[in-house]
């Protein structure tokens, strides 16, 4: 993993920015009164008065000076041999170092004015002018809060899910009961005190974790591993025609009225392609068992001129039954960890389960086919099974509904042109997983909080699904706002990160890498280590996360913020990445670019560009202007 910069900054608190501040406002006279609070230590003694003992006082009354003093200056002679009694005690000079003793003066005569300018005592020195201001000028610079935010992590998982040069460890490892955090202690499976659950360091409180910093754990050594076959590839193509119909049929000597609305499974020569109906498409439990029933496709070089014959053999009609189809399809494919699905339309579902037609007459129907894909998705997820969806160039499919499915499983989501569809097909077949059912943890102390995500605290949690080897992924945490128990500055605290996944021979496996960071709330000592590779990406994937759902308003002053931290390290830092900062922008162009702020007025082409930007990472970003 990697940390956009060396610190966990934590913004000054607003106490401490005022009292550093030259012109600092006074307290209202309205408000109470502030309750002094009482030392903890006893003062220091009073220094004894040897010194004293040691000057002889004078015999006789005047304006007589003692070394070291300079002589307060009358108008009036008189009035001074008057209050010469009332003078103030020469200041105690016996605890000062030799070198730093006043040097004795001869007292003026009586009578004479004395030098009105009183000299610098010698225990303070002036620095030189440029010295100086840079002393004044430097704190209140670095101790300004930044823009945004530039506690950001990333986390390439092509090169944490390589186990080369890690030590594994066979079995479970020790972990706390409450947050799930690995410890170093290995004679107890649960840890009931643990770093990450203390609320404040307190004394006796548990210390941050010791030992490997980067372990690697075969979580069940005894399972056998699954067959290492390759997945399975099905296809999920729509050939609805433009309007429903139905046809007088006679079954059981009566006649009704058939659809042409049906769902058709093609198989291989050996197993007759099946079709489904009617309300078949609304029964998911009968749906799964129908996929349950369907023998297992063979290798495509024994299949492949069965399948060319049935695809030269569709011919459009009916309407849309997307959902069931795709449940179909994911069901039969989730036999296999690592098969795909890729699912071909060019309109909106309108039957059956899923349907997103009807969403301005029934708004419960369209809330229920969200939650319908959003299920599926995790459902897929949860098999191992990847799911993109294309469609076509000019058609309105909700992209932004049934890309959940895409966005959910690690796959893609395209508009292509026809005659761009071989390409895409084929850049959609080539990428291959190298591991399922990822999950990725990131644990903070009780002082921080991982902000964007599902679990709102010092723990949060990403469903990553499957992993493609370009996969990229983002957190963004920090000290909340206004609270009093952020870590202080000058602090060390721990970060755990958390990698669960399946290999693709099955082996389920856990990695997990703790590390340590110093707590700053120094401006300058952060943007002159920021990475703006890093903070780049996490806003183009927060932004379009934000957007793809219709939350512009909250996408753009996410990015805006962030835009105002970018710019301030590039001056800071007198950057020459100028051009990384046009491309960012570019990439950023569409959520800008989108008049819409409130309604749901998400096109398939934004909708795909949105999905796409979730799913993207620093190379895709550097390569933008090249596209």
């Amino acid at each position: 993993m990697e940390f956009a910069c060396g610190f966990v900054y934590v913004p000054p608190s607003v106490t401490k920015r005022d009292a550093e501040r030259p012109n600092v406002a006074k307290r209202s006279a309205l408000l109470p009164r502030v309750k002094p609070l009482r030392p903890c230590r006893p003062p220091p003694p009073r220094p004894t008065k040897s010194a004293e003992a040691k000057t002889p006082r004078p015999t006789q009354p005047g304006p007589e000076v003692k070394a070291g003093m300079t002589s307060i200056f009358y108008v009036n002679p008189d009035k001074a041999a008057a209050d010469s009694s009332k003078q103030r005690a020469p200041p105690r000079s016996a605890l000062l170092p030799p070198h730093m003793k006043p040097a004795a003066e001869t007292p003026p005569p009586l009578g004479t004015r004395a030098n009105v300018k009183r000299p610098i005592p010698v225990y303070l020195t002036l620095l030189p002018g440029s010295l100086l201001d840079e002393s004044l000028a430097s704190p209140s610079a670095s101790k300004e809060p930044l823009p945004g935010n530039p506690n950001v992590l990333l986390v390439s998982l092509q090169k944490l899910l390589s186990e080369e040069a890690v030590p594994t460890t066979r079995g479970e490892p020790a972990s706390c009961s409450t947050c799930g955090s690995v410890t170093d202690s290995c004679y107890e499976n649960v840890v009931d005190e643990c770093y990450f659950c203390q609320r404040r360091e307190l004394p006796g409180a548990p210390s941050m974790p010791q030992g490997p910093q980067d372990v690697l754990f075969l979580l069940r050594p005894d399972e056998e591993p699954l067959c290492a076959a390759d997945g399975l590839l099905l296809f999920c193509i729509d050939i609805s025609g433009s309007m429903s119909i139905t046809s007088e049929v006679t079954e059981g000597g009566h006649v009704v009225h058939k659809s042409r609305l049906q769902v058709t499974m093609h198989g291989n020569e050996n197993f007759p392609s099946h079709s489904l109906s009617s309300a078949e498409l609304h029964n998911c439990d009968f749906l799964k068992e129908t996929a349950a029933g369907f023998p297992t496709p063979p290798p495509l070089r024994q299949n492949k001129h069965h399948l060319r014959r049935q695809v030269l053999g569709l011919c459009h009609g009916g309407t849309t039954a997307l959902g069931p189809a795709a449940l179909l399809t994911i069901e039969i494919a989730s036999r296999q960890p690592g098969s795909k699905v890729i699912i071909c339309t060019d309109g909106k579902a309108n039957t059956g389960l899923g349907d997103l037609e009807r969403e301005n007459n029934d708004a419960r129907t369209l809330l229920s086919s969200t939650i319908f894909y959003q299920d599926l998705g995790d459902y897929a997820a949860s098999r191992g099974v990847t799911v993109s969806v294309l469609s076509i160039e000019g058609t309105d499919c909700r992209l932004d509904e049934l890309g959940r499915l895409a966005e959910r499983t690690g796959g893609t989501v395209v508009v292509a042109s026809p005659n761009r569809l071989h390409s895409e097909f084929e850049a959609i077949i080539e990428n291959r997983m190298i591991a399922t059912h990822c999950t990725v943890t990131l644990l903070l102390p009780q002082s921080l909080h991982v902000r964007g995500e599902k679990q709102a605290g010092h723990k949060g949690t990403r469903e990553v699904g499957n992993v493609a080897p370009d996969t990229e992924i983002t957190f963004q945490f920090g000290a909340r706002e206004q609270d009093a128990d952020a870590p202080p500055t000058g602090n060390r605290v721990c970060i755990q990160l958390q990698i669960r996944y399946r290999q693709r021979e099955g082996h389920m496996m856990l990695r997990v890498i703790t590390t340590s960071r110093d707590v700053t709330d120094d401006g300058s000592a952060v943007l002159s280590a920021l990475s703006l590779a890093i903070v780049q990406l996490n806003s183009s994937q927060a932004g379009a996360a934000l957007a793809v759902r219709g939350r512009f308003l909250d996408a753009r002053k996410e990015g805006e913020v962030q835009r105002k931290l970018i710019e301030r390290a590039m001056e800071h830092n007198d950057s020459a990445e100028d051009h990384l900062y046009q491309e960012w922008i570019k990439t950023m162009e569409p959520i800008y670019r989108h008049k819409d702020g409130i309604t749901r007025a998400v096109t398939d082409a934004g909708a795909a560009l949105f999905y796409t930007m979730m799913r993207s990472n620093r190379k895709t970003i550097s390569l933008k202007e090249k596209l």
